[in-house]
């Protein structure tokens, strides 16, 4: 049986949040696993996943260098890392990451870069590398609530977006992208935020459909635009 590592990463606090589910989400998934194949044919049937999570500072100078630790040591074939998005009534597929960091809002060094370059020799750009379109139809079948966003901000998760796969541009084949998740919060409510079984299901969606596009890749899985 072929073996896949996957590292999943989550920011490690978030001032006025008590269930952070980008901690909650990827220590939830490494300890329930992925579940069983969809059937005899599905890719997953064939492959052993094993799940490696780490906690990420919101931090410009430490973020990116702390993923990349985990990364060395694990030396995965998907990283997918998570964040926070306080405004979103969904879950939020990242497409593009932004080579500027630029916020009147202090990171937890109390560091505020004002439109710097991530890399100053560095694209302007990167698209993601997750199989969006097939992410998106698992959420569908699940009645997950979830949207495409068309970048992670300027925030730390773009910085750390960007350093990563500004990395996966350099290796043979590694797949790697960033997804936010909402506020946890009552099912069915009217306020921004889903269920925390909800996001876990949805996380569970995002790594088994990256495994799958790794595994069998497809250009109708990928979904940017």
């Amino acid at each position: 049986m072929r073996e896949l590592n996957v590292v999943i990463s989550g920011f490690d606090h978030y001032d006025g949040v008590d269930v952070n589910p980008a901690i909650e989400v990827p220590k939830a998934i490494a300890e329930q696993g992925l579940g069983p194949a969809s059937s005899p044919d599905d890719p997953l049937d064939q492959v052993e996943v094993t799940i490696h999570v780490v906690s990420i500072p919101v931090s410009f100078a430490k973020a990116w260098p702390t993923l990349k630790e985990t990364i060395e040591a694990t030396r995965p074939d998907i990283v997918i890392a998570t964040g926070l998005k306080h405004s979103a009534r969904g879950v939020m597929l990242e497409r593009c990451a932004t080579n500027l960091m630029d916020t009147a809002k202090p990171d937890a060094d109390n560091v505020t870069p004002r439109r710097e370059p991530i890399d100053s020799d560095g694209p302007a750009a990167y698209w993601t590398r997750l199989p969006l379109r097939s992410i998106l139809n698992d959420f569908a079948d699940d009645s997950i609530p979830a949207t495409l966003s068309s970048d992670a901000g300027t925030f730390v998760c773009n910085s750390l977006f960007y350093n990563l796969l500004n990395w996966t541009a350099t290796q043979e084949r590694v797949l790697g992208g960033f997804v936010s998740f909402p506020l946890v919060g009552p099912a069915h409510s009217s306020q921004n935020g889903l269920p925390l079984e909800q996001q876990i299901a949805a996380g569970r969606d995002v790594v088994r459909e990256a495994v799958r596009y790794y595994l069998k890749p497809s250009s109708s899985d990928i979904l940017i635009a």
